[in-house]
């Protein structure tokens, strides 16, 4: 965190958690949508620090998200006391989900927000808050203008939260999800334009749990197909770019039924499939 430290002083820290626990305390009662991740991992804590009983972290379970997650998800809450829920939602019933365009995402946070709107008027709970940072505001993600036709709170960007900022506070605080791994739903694997399915977007997650049991911990399995186009983090390609691991790959993913598998030589990114978006740089 050399980094951080050098871009922000404690105090600067302390200011912007303590700006964050007011506001949340602010808002009395209130629903974290909580995917298990550092960002929203630490928001569910601070709304537990800041409301106790009167903060929820519910989680939307469906097909897209890894059982690992939710093993994982779940002995956070219980490690911190914090009151957790899960919610179904059905965006796999929704044509415009399916379909796998680039708004994809708005129609899965869509179908969140809306089901937690019911939760919400059916508690009085009135706000709800989710987990994005600074730096995911100059990003493309379509579920931010859900969150917005939906008055979605985003209390960690407000608070003017970037992303290592979160990871230092969660490290402070004890948080065993401070340096967890960037992560996004299963269907974030399909490529825009392929049919988001229950069967492919299991077999991206049997894959990936596979690589992680090899010893990997940064990648993404990218469906395409009869191929499969596998991103490691390049501090782990050495490794990857070997016959051995070669050999191993090819008959995992062919176990799998892909007819060929390929290592991205770029490595891993976040947002790859937005390559071919054409999208104006940040």
């Amino acid at each position: 965190m050399a980094t951080l430290v050098a871009l922000t002083t404690q105090s600067d820290l302390a200011e912007k958690e303590r700006t964050l626990l007011a506001a949340l305390a602010a808002m009395d009662r209130v629903i974290v949508a909580f995917s298990g991740g550092t960002d929203s991992a630490y928001l569910a804590w601070a709304a537990n620090r800041a409301l106790g009983p009167n903060a929820v972290a519910i989680t939307a379970d469906s097909a897209s998200l890894p059982e690992s997650h939710k093993r994982d998800l779940e002995l956070f809450v219980a490690q911190f006391g914090i009151a957790h829920e899960y919610i179904q939602t059905r965006e796999f019933e929704n044509p415009d989900y399916l379909r796998n365009a680039p708004d994809r995402c708005f129609h899965c946070k869509d179908e969140l927000f809306t089901r937690l709107d019911e939760v919400g008027r059916a508690r009085g709970y009135r706000h709800i808050v989710y987990g994005v940072n600074v730096d995911d505001l100059g990003d493309y993600r379509p579920g931010q203008n859900a969150a917005r036709q939906h008055e979605v709170a985003a209390p960690l960007a407000d608070a003017g939260l970037t992303k290592a900022e979160i990871r230092e506070l969660s490290r402070l605080a004890g948080l065993p999800t401070w340096d967890r791994p960037a992560s996004a739903c299963l269907s974030s694997r399909i490529p825009y334009g392929t049919p988001v399915t229950i069967e492919n977007v299991k077999t991206v997650e049997t894959g990936e749990e596979q690589i992680k049991a090899l010893g990997f911990r940064q990648f993404r399995v990218r469906f395409h197909g009869e191929i499969v186009r596998l991103e490691i983090a390049r501090e782990e390609m050495p490794r990857a770019l070997t016959m051995e691991m070669a050999e191993a790959f090819t008959r995992l993913f062919k176990s799998l039924g892909f007819k060929y598998v390929a290592l991205d030589l770029e490595g891993y990114r976040q947002g790859s499939l937005n390559e071919v978006l054409n999208l104006p740089a940040r």
